[in-house]
């Protein structure tokens, strides 16, 4: 069984990360989207509501799991048998960092593979940071997020705001 691991911060999940994990939920038996927990960032949503939030928005993909983890992500990976790390690519400045983590990764864990996929040209420019700067400036993020979790967007940053906003 070929398992991977698609691991971010996902804060919040947008349709580009959603894009590359039903893409690659087709090429490997078991994908593990592995929410991080990053001590050097101070993320609007928990890491519970950002794995809720995945689960919200990846229904049907059966062979799709969310974890969570902090620490190395070579150590995540190999505590859950998986062989490969996907990467989801936006742009030449993506790459250029992903391409030195993953020389690091290998060098910590020779037998781990990173796999880097291009996100679909229609989500190119977005990121989980613009979608929040959008929606805390009460501008539209249809066709951003996921329409499953788009009021839980816009509920957070109401009620981190104080504000009574649908967008």
């Amino acid at each position: 069984m070929k398992i991977a691991v698609y691991p971010g911060s996902f804060d919040p999940i947008t349709n580009g990360h959603l894009d590359i994990i039903q893409r690659s939920s087709r090429v490997f038996d078991r994908l593990i989207v592995a929410v991080v927990k990053n001590h050097n960032k101070k993320p609007l949503f928990t890491i519970e509501e950002r794995v809720s939030l995945i689960e919200k928005s990846i229904g049907g993909l059966t062979n799709v799991e969310v974890d969570r983890f902090e620490g190395l992500l070579v150590d995540f990976v190999s505590a859950k048998g998986a062989t490969v790390i996907v990467k989801g690519l936006r742009a030449m400045s993506d790459f250029e960092y992903e391409f030195q983590m993953a020389l690091l990764n290998r060098k910590l864990q020779p037998d781990i593979e990173t796999i880097f996929m291009m996100t679909n040209y229609k989500y190119s420019y977005l990121s989980s940071s613009m979608v929040k700067e959008i929606a805390a400036l009460e501008g539209s993020i249809v066709d951003l997020v996921p329409e499953t979790i788009r009021q839980d967007i816009i509920n957070k940053l109401c009620t981190k705001s104080g504000g009574d906003s649908e967008i």
